[in-house]
Formats: structure tokens, C-alpha cells, sequence
């Protein structure tokens, strides 16, 4: 898991030097996104879901030890599971003890039962999410501060808090994406009138539905 991390922070300092160097960004830019690019999530809300993921990286890693590689997301308390288990025994106490943890909505189970993947994998995959992310900051009318994107295996998991045009806008620049397999969106959608409220007051509401659909 820590690897994953490195190679993660590695990637998006790598892409944000290129494009600084290329005089890509502009602060003027920059400002005039500001609101667009704004975490739709409370503050509150925002440091709930990096305690889970802590919490759930560490416990699983010191339960399964090498008997699995399992990558925990949580965004507006909802949290994936990506990555790989020895068996299905491991992959559902995996999802069980992430479900019973204290202030997570739902759990989305995406453990493929097998061998561990490959170092070269996963640098893969931290480089197609990286690539992904910057396209999608690059996208008008996206607010990327407000999805979470994982990679595994070369499928792309797509979690936030968003508009059903702007949900079909992100799964087409995922899905669009070289070496991209398949795409999975586990959104909470939104109105346009709660998108705006959510833009003039910095943050999501807190009742958002359990079951978002999920795209094929």
C-alpha cells in the first residue's frame, strides 16, 4: 500500500511539472476554476473519509499481511475496495470489517480473488489514474475536487459528488483514456439546484441517497 502511494504522489508530481513547464496552467486560469474545482464535501465530511481510509489501509494490511493487496477510497463515506485476495474468504472479511467501521454509508467490494498484481501493474495503474486526473482537470463544467479516481488492473473506479451531465461527462473522459479496460461510477448524483447550493456554500449536503447507479 505504501508503495501504491509513492508511485501515486510520484505520477502527479511528475504530470504537474510537465505541465508547468509547458506554461499550461495560467493563473488566470486557475481562478477563474476555482469555484468549478471546489471539494463538494464538508470539511467535516472530508477528514471522516481520510480517517477511514487510514484506519482500513491499516488494519487490513496488518490482518491479511501478503495474503492480499487491498486499496481503500472513501469519499462522502463511501468506500472502495480495489485490488486483490488470496481467496473469498479474505475479500469478504475484508468488505464485512470495512462495513462495520464507524461512520461508512456503503462499501463497494471490488477484490479480484488471485495473486497478488505486479509491481509493474500497479505503477501502471498509478500512471493511468494520474493521466485520467489531469484530464479531467483540464475538462470544462467538471469539477474534479469532487471525484475520487482509482485504477486497478487497468479498470477505472470513479467516485464523487455530481450532476447526472457531469457523471456522463466524467465516465466519457475515463472511458476515453488509453488503457483503459473498463469503467465503474459509484456517484452520489445531484440536482442542479443542489449543485448550486452546494457552490455558494463550499459544501455537500449530508443526506445524499445509498444506491447511486452504477454504470457498465
Amino acid at each position: 500500500m505504501h508503495t501504491r502511494s509513492f508511485l501515486k504522489l510520484f505520477f502527479v508530481m511528475t504530470i504537474a511539472a510537465q505541465l508547468s513547464a509547458c506554461g499550461v496552467i495560467a493563473v488566470g486560469g486557475v481562478a477563474a476554476g476555482a469555484a468549478v474545482m471546489a471539494d463538494r464535501r464538508s470539511p467535516g465530511v472530508q477528514a471522516i473519509d481520510k480517517g477511514i481510509e487510514l484506519e482500513a489501509n491499516s488494519a487490513l494490511s496488518k490482518r491479511f499481511g501478503d495474503n492480499a493487496h487491498i486499496n481503500v477510497a472513501s469519499f462522502n463515506q463511501k468506500v472502495l475496495l480495489t485490488g486483490e485476495a488470496k481467496d473469498a474468504d479474505i475479500k469478504n472479511e475484508a468488505g464485512a470489517y470495512v462495513k462495520a467501521m464507524k461512520n461508512v454509508r456503503s462499501v463497494y467490494n471490488e477484490l479480484v480473488v488471485g495473486p497478488n498484481s505486479s509491481y509493474s501493474a500497479r505503477a501502471n495503474d498509478s500512471y493511468l489514474e494520474s493521466k485520467i486526473k489531469t484530464q479531467m482537470i483540464f475538462t470544462e463544467k467538471l469539477p474534479s475536487n469532487s471525484m475520487d479516481i482509482v485504477a486497478e488492473g487497468s479498470s477505472v473506479y470513479l467516485l464523487g459528488i455530481l450532476t447526472q451531465s457531469e457523471a456522463d461527462l466524467a465516465k466519457k473522459v475515463a472511458s476515453n483514456a488509453s488503457g483503459v479496460k473498463d469503467v465503474y461510477v459509484y456517484f452520489d448524483i445531484i440536482s442542479e439546484a443542489e449543485k448550486v447550493r452546494l457552490e455558494k456554500q463550499g459544501k455537500a449536503d449530508q443526506s445524499q441517497p445509498d444506491n447511486p447507479p452504477k454504470y457498465q
